[in-house]
C-alpha cells in the first residue's frame, strides 16, 4: 500500500491537536515532518510522533532531504496564503487550515498557483464533519423538516478574561478576531447547506477590555434561494444558546452542545483507538418535531478522519478534494462583505 509522507508546518493547537493526530490515524499517510520554531512544541512533537523529523524553519524542511508528498499549513492566519504558494511552487500538494487566506483575492491567487502547477490544494474545513452539522444536513436533504426557512448556528464561549496573543490583540491584517476564526466555520456550513448569498448584515464588537480584535459577532445571511442564516460567534456568552436551530415548514431541529471530537483530541484520544469515534450519547441528541410532538433525533457520529481519508483518495485515487478551495474563497467574500456591513452600521 502506498503511504504518503506528510509535513505539518506549525505545531500549535491546529497542528498538534487536529492535524497531526488525524494524519497519524489515516492508514495511507505517515507524519514524516513537523516544523515549529518553539523548543517546547518541538519536544512535544518528538514525544508524540517519534517517527517524524522536527525542523525549526521551512527552509530547513525543504533542504532537509525529507521525501514529502503533502504539506499542511497550520500556522498563524496571515502566513497561510504565502506559505501555501511557497509549498506549491516547491512542487508539493497543500492542505491549508482555515481561514484559507486573509482576502478572497489572496485565496484566488493561491488557487491559480495550484492550478498552474497541477497540484492538489484543499482547505481544512473540519466542521463539515461535526456530528451536529452532519445530522442537520441529513435531515435537510431527506426532507424531514420540509422546506427550510431559517438556519441558526452558534459557536459561543464564556471567556471574560482575554488570553492575549495575536488572535485577540491583532487586527484584520493578521486575520485576528472571531469572525475569521469561528466565522470561517459557520459561514462555510451555511454556504454548504444553502448555497450563494444575496444579502449580508453583520455586527462586530470588541467587548473585553484591552482586546483589539472582534470577540462578539452576529451575521445574518439571505441566501439566493430564500433561506435565512443567522450566525452567532462570541467569547462573551455567559449562557450558551443552541448549537443549531433549523426551522422548516413541517418540523424543526434543535441541538445543544459541541461535537465531541475536539474534546477527545485534546484529551489525547485518537481515531481507531478501540473506542467509538465521534459518538454522541443519546441523552445529548437533538430534538426533531414541533412543540408538543418532539422526539430525539439520533446524531450521526462526527467524522473528522474522513477529511484526511479524502485527501489520500484525491492524491492516490484521483478523487475530488474533500473541500474545494473555491468554497473557502466564497467564505472569504462573505467575511469581507460582513466587515463592510459592520463598518457601515
Amino acid at each position: 500500500m502506498t503511504v504518503l509522507n506528510v509535513a505539518v508546518i506549525g505545531f500549535g493547537l491546529a497542528g498538534a491537536v487536529f492535524h497531526a493526530p488525524l494524519i497519524a490515524a489515516e492508514p495511507r499517510m505517515r507524519l514524516a515532518a513537523v516544523v515549529t520554531s518553539s523548543a517546547e512544541r518541538a519536544d512535544r512533537a518528538r514525544a508524540e510522533h517519534p517517527q517524524a523529523g522536527v525542523f525549526t524553519t521551512v527552509d530547513d524542511l525543504l533542504s532537509g532531504g525529507t521525501d514529502l508528498d503533502l504539506v499542511v499549513v497550520a500556522t498563524p492566519n496571515r502566513t497561510h496564503a504565502p506559505l501555501a504558494r511557497r509549498m506549491l511552487a516547491a512542487g508539493l500538494p497543500v492542505v491549508v487550515d482555515k481561514p484559507f487566506a486573509l482576502t478572497a483575492a489572496e485565496g484566488e491567487s493561491v488557487i491559480a498557483v495550484a492550478r498552474e502547477a497541477g497540484l492538489l490544494l484543499t482547505v481544512f474545513q473540519n466542521r463539515r464533519w461535526d456530528s451536529d452539522f452532519r445530522t442537520a444536513r441529513q435531515l435537510i436533504e431527506t426532507g424531514a423538516l420540509g422546506q427550510v426557512w431559517r438556519f441558526e448556528s452558534r459557536f459561543e464561549r464564556w471567556r471574560p478574561r482575554p488570553k492575549g496573543g495575536w488572535r485577540e490583540l491583532g487586527g484584520a491584517e493578521e486575520g485576528a478576531g472571531i469572525l475569521y476564526d469561528l466565522g470561517s466555520h459557520l459561514i462555510d456550513q451555511a454556504l454548504t447547506l444553502f448555497g450563494p448569498v444575496a444579502e449580508v448584515y453583520c455586527e462586530l464588537d470588541a467587548r473585553r477590555p484591552g482586546v483589539r480584535a472582534d470577540d462578539d459577532a452576529f451575521l445574518a445571511l439571505t441566501h439566493s434561494g430564500g433561506v435565512r442564516s443567522q450566525l452567532w460567534m462570541s467569547a462573551v456568552a455567559a449562557q450558551l444558546g443552541p448549537r443549531l436551530r433549523v426551522l422548516g415548514s413541517e418540523r424543526a431541529y434543535v441541538c445543544y452542545g459541541l461535537d465531541p471530537q475536539e474534546a477527545a483530541l485534546r484529551a489525547g484520544r485518537r481515531p481507531g483507538d478501540g473506542q467509538p469515534w465521534g459518538r454522541v450519547d443519546p441523552e445529548q441528541w437533538g430534538l426533531l418535531g414541533t412543540d408538543g410532538e418532539l422526539a430525539p433525533a439520533p446524531s450521526a457520529p462526527g467524522a473528522y478522519p474522513d477529511f484526511y481519508a479524502g485527501v489520500a483518495a484525491a492524491l492516490l485515487d484521483g478523487a475530488a478534494p474533500p473541500v474545494d478551495p473555491a468554497d473557502a474563497v466564497a467564505t472569504l467574500r462573505i467575511i469581507e462583505r460582513a466587515r463592510d456591513s459592520a463598518r457601515a452600521r
